[in-house]
């Protein structure tokens, strides 16, 4: 789903554009957590306790322009580890030939500038002390991404809902990190799409149902996070009446339950339930965080010139086991006011 991160103000007029460098804002009680707020450093060998996870929305754009900002405040809240979705950077392999979704493609000369400047910018602070997995497509699509601190030595990494199986997922939309006493899930979830037709529908139902599946199937405490391009409750949208009622050039689904905007139908929002309950999961933004927040508690922004003005959704999220629940220091929705195509949502662990 398209991003529109130039803040509307309440007045709807666009905010003004920040320089590439400028610090992020942050909307939690004025400040940024810090690392203290999830108490510090451990010993050598701890799990990971301080994540955030972020919609890119092109992590080469990023680099290229926002990535001053970005270092600031991953340096700020010294995170374990960051999940990145909406890579959008080719897998390796030319053209016709195999993909190595694991890599990034350098067998042109532009993909060999475009592979130099992600290495560039990932051999410098904060990001030297971070090791990378990649997920990627066979196009500038989609895609995925975990950093975590070297010092971390997880169990197993694998790249697809089935665990057994050595192949990335489809489009890269699938990164299971494993440790002693949890699994971490990073995923992009596919985009509902507006038509039946075009098999949108269909392929985020079998999305929805391996998911079922998935979470019903783990052996270990959960933490899963990303884009979940779904927005559970009438709470997570702006204007539930105006998304509940949306339609793309006057189309209406053929079920009553496929209509409004992609990431709010009826069906959606009943399978993200059911998954939430199949599995024993909890929403932990929503679990610290009762009330909506018209300021600071969504993840998406529609296009500020148009009717979405001012419209927004929350569909980035750490859903977590119900048994972690208590361990949940803090979860945070982050960026409001900055120039990033991307918000970060982190969430902090005892």
């Amino acid at each position: 789903m398209k991003r529109f991160f130039q803040p509307v103000l309440k007045d709807g007029s666009p905010a003004k554009k920040r320089p590439a460098g400028a610090a992020i804002s942050d909307c939690v009680d004025g400040r940024a957590p810090t690392a203290a707020d999830a108490g510090g450093d451990g010993p050598p060998g701890e799990e990971p306790r301080r994540f955030i996870t972020w919609n890119a929305n092109s992590l080469l754009l990023r680099m290229k322009s926002d990535w001053p900002a970005f270092c600031q405040f991953v340096a700020r809240l010294d995170p374990d580890v960051i999940c990145v979705q909406e890579v959008r950077m080719p897998a390796a392999g030319s053209k016709g030939a195999p993909k190595n979704p694991s890599e990034l493609k350098d067998d042109t000369t532009s993909s060999r500038e475009e592979k130099q400047t992600v290495l560039r910018a990932l051999s410098s602070s904060p990001f030297k002390d971070y090791r990378v997995w990649w997920s990627l497509s066979d196009s500038k699509y989609a895609g995925t991404a975990v950093f975590m601190k070297k010092k971390f030595e997880p169990k197993k990494v694998s790249f697809n809902l089935d665990r057994t199986s050595t192949k990335h997922d489809a489009d890269g939309r699938v990164i299971i990190v494993e440790f002693e006493s949890f699994l971490l899930l990073n995923t992009y979830a596919p985009n509902n799409g507006w038509k039946e037709e075009e098999n949108s529908f269909q392929r985020r139902r079998k999305w929805d149902k391996r998911m079922s599946e998935f979470v019903q199937q783990v052996d270990k405490p959960l933490i899963w996070c990303g884009d979940l391009n779904v927005s559970h409750d009438e709470i997570d949208v702006s204007h539930p009446d105006f998304f509940s009622d949306a339609k793309l050039n006057g189309y209406i689904p053929p079920n009553k339950e496929d209509c409004g905007q992609p990431g709010f139908t009826l069906a959606e929002r009943q399978r993200f339930g059911n998954i939430l309950s199949q599995g024993k999961l909890v929403d932990a933004y929503r679990y610290l965080h009762k009330e909506k927040d018209m300021e600071c508690g969504f993840s998406w922004s529609g296009n500020p010139v148009g009717k979405y003005r001012g419209k927004r959704m929350r569909i980035d999220y750490f859903v977590i086991s119900e048994g972690l629940k208590d361990r949940i220091v803090s979860c945070e929705m982050h960026g409001h006011g900055i120039e990033l195509e991307g918000l970060y949502c982190t969430s902090f662990f005892a």
